[in-house]
């Protein structure tokens, strides 16, 4: 009989470290529990496994609630009893403790987040942008956003001296927190006495990037709404850039194409002459591939910054300048790195202007005189336009005018050859590619 009684065990008990310690599942069962007379709705919970747990468990709503407190082993039981009291003053007053809960979780997750963001510097957040932008990014642009925030202190490949730092160096170390308007315009005066130029563009690909720490669930409470790279000090402190003229002039074109095809590597000279001869801009040429190159259809495919991509005519003339190239990699105009692009072709074209006497020519320049000789022929600025990538410029050239490659062609053929004429240069333009014969 006493050992019958000592078996089952009472509906509630005064919990004991004693009695916890000897409170076991029963065999069979998954999990028992041993209620507290104190606290009514605290119970030890005995799982099959030997665990033993505190538990709350009462009724809200009709349905019953039960939460877990924490193990014996790491709660007291007056520890325990005060949790449980705790509990049953939510639940009286209709509240779910397990809600609340998950709800202080995420203020919690959140402040942290927020304290995260609030030490993240310019650095850090610049680098997961770059990252996560490169996929949509031109080879320029990417190159242009390395440049803006390089450490510098690197030796110069040709002659003496070390690499400038970045006009966004600096910035690298401030808290993300602390790039608001003041510092920006702080910057932004201080890179006006040596670089106005550089810092210009340093200005937009800042806004670009603290427009998208705005967007980040990262650093956007770091981040202030108001863009600060969109303060007007800033622009005035560096001024506007200059606007730029440089053509080439029809009598200019003797002298400079003597020039330009008397340079002794091929490849700068064939960019050159290319750059002058489609109108395309200096980075699209310069990342031109043999894959681009259509030889059947005598088209180049270009990879435009604007729309994406557009393909041009390949008149005679550029097409046996880049048939006589080496083949040297995927790039048509090869650097001295088969993989990668020719570097720096802007020294060559100085070099030409010493030569030919045209000096202040740049190679966007090149691309400038593209458009201004073509007036010359008067041909349509449409077909103009659509060779040299720009956007159209009215409803019904975007809408209602399908220029096929053919068409184009008639067009561009025509300037090349007038181009030419107008440089002195005779050339078989039925001779096959790649066999050349020119004559001053």
């Amino acid at each position: 009989m006493i050992r019958g009684l000592f078996m089952v065990a009472p509906k509630r008990t005064r919990l004991t470290a004693e009695r916890i310690a000897a409170f076991t599942c029963p065999p069979g069962k998954s999990q028992a529990f041993l209620w507290d007379t104190d606290a009514p709705a605290l119970a030890v919970r005995a799982a099959a496994g030997g665990r033993k747990t505190y538990v709350f468990e009462r009724r809200l709503n009709g349905k019953t609630l039960r939460v877990n407190i924490g193990a014996t082993s790491d709660w007291t039981i007056e520890q325990a009893r005060s949790e449980a009291r705790r509990l049953a003053v939510l639940v009286d007053g209709g509240s779910d403790p397990r809600e609340l809960e998950r709800q202080q979780q995420a203020e919690r997750a959140a402040q942290r987040q927020q304290e995260q963001a609030q030490a993240v510097t310019m650095g850090e957040a610049w680098a997961a942008y770059v990252t996560e932008r490169r996929p949509h990014w031109g080879e320029r642009h990417y190159l242009d956003n390395l440049a803006a925030v390089r450490a510098g202190g690197e030796p110069f490949k040709r002659g003496q001296g070390t690499t400038k730092p970045g006009p966004l160096h600096a910035l690298l170390a401030l808290p993300l927190r602390e790039l608001d308007a003041t510092a920006v315009e702080a910057w932004a005066a201080r890179e006006a006495q040596a670089r106005p130029t550089q810092a210009r563009l340093a200005l937009r690909l800042l806004r670009a990037f603290l427009g998208w720490c705005t967007e980040h669930p990262q650093y956007s409470a770091a981040t202030p709404d108001k863009n600060p790279a969109n303060s007007r000090r800033a622009r005035e402190a560096l001024g506007k850039a200059g606007v730029k003229s440089d053509a080439l002039l029809r009598e200019q074109l003797p002298g400079w194409f003597a020039a330009v095809r008397g340079i002794g590597a091929a490849a700068p000279s064939a960019y050159l002459q290319t750059l002058l001869l489609t109108g395309a801009r200096p980075g699209e040429v310069l990342t031109l591939r043999w894959e681009d190159v259509n030889t059947q259809w005598r088209g180049l495919t270009i990879r435009d910054k604007v729309e994406g991509e557009r393909v041009i005519p390949l008149a005679p003339y550029v097409h046996h300048l880049l048939a006589g190239l080496p083949r040297r990699g995927p790039f048509v105009f090869a650097g001295t790195s088969d993989d990668k692009p020719m570097a720096r072709p802007h020294r060559f074209l100085l070099a030409v202007g010493t030569v030919a006497g045209v000096g202040g020519l740049t190679l966007h320049g090149l691309r400038r005189s593209f458009k201004s000789l073509s007036e010359w022929l008067e041909l349509p600025a449409g077909v103009v336009a659509q060779i040299m990538g720009h956007k159209p410029s009215a409803t019904a050239e975007k809408h209602y005018t399908v220029r096929p490659l053919d068409l184009l062609r008639v067009h561009h053929e025509k300037l090349e050859a007038w181009i030419l004429e107008q440089a002195g240069i005779v050339f078989d333009a039925h001779a096959e590619p790649g066999k050349l014969r020119a004559v001053p």
